[in-house]
């Protein structure tokens, strides 16, 4: 038996390195976790398409489990702030209600479909319905019942809640008080899915100056896994601005990433493990690992620019 080949997070490219020489099989007999290697193993040979993101959402990001209806979500991080007021509810007949915040993998893939639809046509107005289900479908996520179910829960909270962005770096402009959906529509029938949804202006116009190209190919594999997706994200954004190497600790770690989990000794273990997934689908992210934090190191970006 081989040792694992990826037992540190700076440990990864020796895991596609022996995937490219010998093959998935070989690697699945060796230590290495097997989430890892099907994680790789599935970018590697996967044609990939590119999506975006505004980069406000590759610095702070939902919550990863559900909160309270009338609860709204904060995070903070040095250089962006994000408040997410959950939205209004209002049907013939019945009062008033509060319909929570978004939350989860779910939620997060609504959002990268939404943007990715918006640049790649240049519109605001996004249809959803069947383009959407396809586009769940080359992720690997069914297309019926619960599942189905929780991306019509999301994609109504999603139009609905107001958001705001609070960006501390020179140069960069807030979204404040800004739905992220100006108007939407819905199939006939209770609990349909989102048919056609318009960005808001602000949202759009900031996505439209500050977008983060990532690739589909990689969402694929994190598709059910929401703290991976953010770190991939955090990753596909940092990395490849980076002049030279950037410590990051453990404590802005777990402000970050962790506000569900109280003990720092315990996110930092959870957090380990989402890290090596991430990076299992970003073949050229530079990252080490020492006893205050990560250490992130100027990187190729997961999409190289064009032209």
């Amino acid at each position: 038996m081989v040792q694992s080949l990826a037992d540190g997070v700076g440990a990864m490219g020796q895991l596609h390195q022996f995937l490219l020489e010998f093959g998935k099989e070989a690697a699945l007999k060796t230590e290495t976790d097997r989430r890892l290697v099907e994680a790789a193993a599935g970018y590697l040979t996967a044609e990939s398409e590119i999506g975006f993101i505004y980069s406000g959402w590759a610095q702070t990001a939902l919550p990863h489990k559900r909160l309270p209806d009338d609860q709204l979500w904060e995070v903070q991080t040095d250089h962006v702030t994000l408040v997410v007021e959950p939205g209004v509810r209002k049907t013939d007949g019945q009062p008033a209600s509060r319909v929570g915040v978004p939350y989860g993998s779910r939620a997060r893939l609504i959002l990268l479909y939404l943007q990715s639809e918006a640049l790649r046509t240049g519109c605001r107005e996004v249809a959803l319905g069947r383009s959407l289900r396809v586009w769940l479908g080359r992720l690997g996520i069914p297309i019926g019942g619960k599942s189905m179910k929780e991306v019509r829960e999301q994609a109504e909270r999603i139009s609905l809640c107001r958001l705001s962005f609070h960006i501390n770096k020179a140069g960069r402009y807030g979204l404040l008080n800004q739905n992220l959906v100006d108007s939407a529509l819905f199939e006939e029938g209770v609990g349909a899915l989102l048919e056609v949804a318009v960005l808001s202006q602000g949202f759009f116009e900031q996505l439209r100056r500050h977008p983060v190209p990532i690739e589909e190919g990689a969402i694929r594999q994190l598709a059910n896994n929401s703290l991976a997706l953010d770190v991939y994200c955090w990753l596909a954004y940092r990395l490849h601005a980076l002049q030279a190497p950037l410590p990051v600790s453990w404590k802005a770690l777990h402000g970050q990433f962790g506000r569900s989990v109280a003990r720092l000794d315990a996110f930092r273990t959870h957090f380990r493990e989402t890290l090596k997934l991430a990076l299992a689908v970003y073949p050229d992210a530079q990252v080490d690992e020492d006893a205050r934090g990560l250490i992130l190191k100027p990187s190729r970006p997961p999409v190289l620019p064009r032209g």
